[in-house]
């Protein structure tokens, strides 16, 4: 894979990013997110596939992105295909610092140190190419718009962000309604997205003990989860992953 393209989990997180503060939204929430969109970007370049409710590897052979190389060599070590859900589900310690980090030697966010109190050190983001974030904005809003069909990757978007809870975010108010309901129901544009954002809100409700289950689906098989939901918000102002060192802390308003 080229480094041509961005990945659908550099543009969820910069979907998060908060241009005033330098802080992400649904911080909580936005790291199980990324965790699926890494699963979104492999299915999108042939390395993996539904299975029901599964993910199987179909293609091991590295994109030649780190990242999304070391989830793929991780899915391969599992031998079978994994539930989505228990996939997102597991542990993913410092997922968004690692994309941040990332962004930041791309040259598309830069980190401004600070402190928290005058005591604590903190880092925020800024982006410093803001006309990439209004790119990846507008394909949202033309897709919400227009009730065009949007393209695999942008559906794949649509239906993370509201699965993270990104709708209040980027469409705020009363007058945003509509648009957070429209971006929910881009969900059903693309299965992999729908599969991996059902999964996220599953594993924020709790959900996932057991598989679902779909009349329609052959014996033995899972079928993708069923219609969309609402995701749960999290509370705001949850502080960022520490970038290093015991004491570092990010604040988040």
């Amino acid at each position: 894979m080229g480094r041509s393209r961005r990945t659908l989990p550099e543009e969820l997180l910069l979907l998060a990013l908060d241009p005033a503060t330098g802080t992400t939204a649904q911080p909580q929430s936005l790291d199980l997110g990324l965790a699926g969109a890494q699963l979104v970007e492999l299915a999108l370049a042939g390395r993996i596939a539904p299975d029901g409710d599964r993910i199987a590897v179909v293609a091991p052979r590295p994109t030649g992105d780190p990242t999304l190389d070391c989830a793929l060599e991780l899915l391969r070590r599992r031998g079978a295909p994994v539930r989505a859900v228990n996939w997102i589900g597991g542990p993913r310690l410092g997922l968004r610092q690692t994309y941040l980090s990332h962004l930041e030697r791309c040259g598309m966010v830069h980190a401004v140190a600070g402190q928290m109190c005058g005591v604590l050190p903190t880092t925020r983001y800024q982006a410093t190419d803001t006309a990439i974030s209004r790119e990846i904005r507008s394909r949202l809003d033309s897709a919400i718009r227009t009730g065009v069909p949007p393209d695999p990757r942008t559906a794949a978007l649509a239906a993370l962000a509201h699965a993270v809870g990104l709708g209040k975010h980027l469409y705020p108010g009363n007058e945003g309604r509509s648009s957070r309901s429209r971006l929910r129901d881009l969900i059903r544009h693309d299965p992999m997205g729908g599969l991996v954002a059902h999964a996220v809100m599953d594993v924020q409700n709790g959900v996932g003990a057991q598989p679902r289950r779909n009349p329609a689906a052959p014996a033995g098989r899972q079928a993708a989860p069923g219609p969309a939901r609402s995701a749960p918000e999290p509370a705001r102002g949850v502080p960022m992953q520490p970038r290093r060192g015991a004491m570092a802390r990010v604040v988040a308003h």
